[in-house]
């Protein structure tokens, strides 16, 4: 049993004399939900229910809540983490927790750094899970931390983002036809960054064509030298945009919000137009040297 149930902490008369406090319970496992509510409910808390990150999600934008208890995979690794995150976000003052089986280290730090006020482990006495919830609303939330903006987060994790591309595109078995050293694979990417964060610095108007690069034009003209074809230039492209948003998607608990959509439509923007200009300065190359463009 994930949850020990044969001895739940009853109910105290102060308890029943106070506002109800609302929790957001979030975890995928039906069984474990109905226990949790039945527990929280007999304990005086006035309980909502999410299966998932997405329901989860809606439920937060909604509504206001004092407490998040949350799986930390739905089934997807992180799923919990994404759901702190949001509600950080909206309910700044609601204490948050993590509920899993033996989470893993890294997980836990991710957690605690995304200012998860406890990681709970299953299985977890119903007395100890209310003693936990209560003691935490004495103490209250952690204060959240400053929030960032992207370009100063792509600029701080770029080194980290290449790496994981680089992971990535090591896994494609297209991409890895061409052998070229790890450098040798990532050479454009500085540039890459370097773009991107001075075209958020430095908005443009939407749908006014993004800036030339050099670099991608250099780059279309290395890769076909190389012995890449346009559909792996493609696929590393969206690796590319498959990576920046894995690191957007780990900061999370720094972005602002407010300015998020935007800055994705930018990056989405922006690495599509340097894929362009690349893919222009290969078929160049391509008839430049008479040689056929394959697919």
């Amino acid at each position: 049993m994930p949850i020990t149930t044969a001895a739940p902490a009853s109910l105290d008369h102060s308890d029943a004399a106070m506002p109800k406090t609302r929790v957001l319970l979030v975890d995928d496992n039906d069984s474990l939900r109905t226990t949790l509510t039945l527990v929280l409910e007999k304990n005086g808390f006035e309980v909502a229910v999410a299966s998932n990150v997405n329901d989860a999600l809606k439920l937060i934008a909604a509504e206001t809540f004092d407490v998040l208890l949350s799986d930390l995979q739905m089934p997807d690794a992180g799923d919990g983490l994404t759901v702190v995150s949001a509600m950080r976000h909206s309910n700044p003052s609601a204490v948050t927790f993590i509920f899993s089986g033996f989470p893993a280290m890294d997980e836990a730090a991710n957690a605690i750094l995304l200012q998860t006020d406890r990681v709970l482990t299953k299985p977890m006495s119903a007395a100890l899970l209310v003693k936990a919830i209560k003691d935490q609303l004495r103490l209250g939330a952690h204060v959240t931390q400053k929030k960032e903006d992207v370009s100063k987060i792509l600029e701080s994790e770029t080194k980290v983002t290449i790496s994981e591309w680089l992971r990535r595109a090591e896994l494609d078995p297209e991409i890895m036809k061409v052998h070229l050293s790890g450098a040798e694979r990532t050479a454009h990417l500085p540039a890459v960054f370097r773009d991107l964060v001075d075209r958020l610095r430095h908005p443009l108007p939407l749908g006014k064509r993004a800036l030339p690069s050099p670099a991608s034009v250099k780059h279309g003209i290395l890769r076909r030298e190389q012995g890449y074809t346009p559909a792996m230039m493609v696929d590393e492209s969206r690796l590319l945009q498959v990576s920046i948003f894995q690191t957007l998607q780990r900061n999370l608990h720094k972005v602002d919000f407010s300015a998020l959509l935007g800055d994705v439509m930018a990056i989405a923007d922006e690495v599509d137009s340097q894929l362009g200009q690349a893919m222009t300065s290969y078929i160049s190359e391509a008839k430049a040297d008479a040689q056929p463009i394959e697919a």
